[in-house]
C-alpha cells in the first residue's frame, strides 16, 4: 500500500477534516453557508459520472517546515454512481485504487501486490467522495460555515454533528455552479492533504471495466478484513 494512497485516498474515504484556514479568523456567514452547501447538493444530484485530473498534495505534521517533507502527487480520477471510484497516482510513483462499490482494490504495480477490502454498501459515507456521487446530505451530516463569501469561489468548511474519527473537511466550491474544486483533509495527527481537482467531466459514461480489478497470475494478493 503506496504512502501516497494513505495519505490521499484513505483520509478520504475515512472523511478526514479539512485543514484550518491559512490565515485570519472564519468570517461566520450561514446565510451563504447554507446557500452554497445546497449548490452543492444540487449539482451533484445530476451527476451520474465524473472524471478529473487531479493534484494532492500532504503535509506531514512532524516533519514540519523540513524540506521535502511535503509528498505531492498527480493523476487521474473517476466517479461513477453508485459509489464507484478509480484512482490512477502517475507520480511520485504508481498505484492504483478501484472499487465497484462493494469491494475495494489497492494495487502497487512495483511490489505486484494487491489488497482486497470488501466494504458495505455505506462505506463512504460522511466523506468528500459522498458528495462528489450526490450521495451525501451535507447540511443533514454537518454544521456548514464559510470562511468568505467574496467572489466566485467560496470555501466551506464542515463539522459533523456526530462524535466522528475526524475534525473538519473543507470544501472549495465553485459558487455558481456548485462544483467542489478542491478538498483539503486533516488526520487525528496533524498531517494535512490537499487535493485539487481540474479538467472535470461529467457524465461522459466511463467503461464499467474501469471499476474492477483483474489481478495478475504475478501478483501477490492480499485479503483484509471487512471494513464497516
Amino acid at each position: 500500500l503506496s504512502a501516497t494512497w494513505v495519505a490521499g485516498v484513505a483520509l478520504l474515504l475515512a472523511g478526514g477534516p479539512a485543514a484550518a484556514s491559512a490565515g485570519g479568523e472564519e468570517e461566520k456567514s450561514p446565510g451563504c453557508a447554507e446557500e452554497v452547501a445546497l449548490r452543492v447538493q444540487k449539482h451533484y444530484e445530476g451527476v451520474r459520472d465524473l472524471q478529473a485530473e487531479f493534484s494532492q498534495s500532504t503535509h506531514n505534521a512532524v516533519l514540519g517546515d523540513v524540506p521535502g517533507a511535503e509528498i505531492p502527487a498527480r493523476g487521474r480520477v473517476v466517479f461513477a454512481k453508485p459509489g464507484r471510484m478509480r484512482w490512477e497516482y502517475q507520480s511520485p510513483e504508481p498505484s492504483l485504487v478501484v472499487s465497484d462499490g462493494e469491494t475495494l482494490w489497492i494495487y502497487d504495480p512495483t511490489l505486484k501486490e494487491v489488497q482486497v477490502l470488501s466494504v458495505d454498501a455505506g462505506f463512504l459515507s460522511g466523506t468528500a467522495i459522498q458528495f462528489l456521487l450526490g450521495e451525501g446530505q451535507i447540511l443533514e451530516s454537518f454544521v456548514v460555515s464559510a470562511e468568505s463569501c467574496q467572489g466566485d469561489e467560496v470555501s466551506l468548511d464542515l463539522q459533523p454533528k456526530q462524535i466522528a474519527s475526524y475534525e473538519r473537511l473543507k470544501l472549495r466550491v465553485d459558487r455558481n455552479s456548485g462544483a467542489i474544486l478542491a478538498t483539503a483533509v486533516l488526520d487525528l495527527f496533524g498531517n494535512r492533504t490537499d487535493v485539487v481537482f481540474e479538467k472535470m467531466q461529467r457524465n461522459s459514461a466511463p467503461d464499467e471495466a474501469l471499476f474492477r480489478f483483474e489481478p495478475s497470475e504475478d501478483d501477490r494478493i492480499l485479503t483484509l478484513p471487512r471494513q464497516p
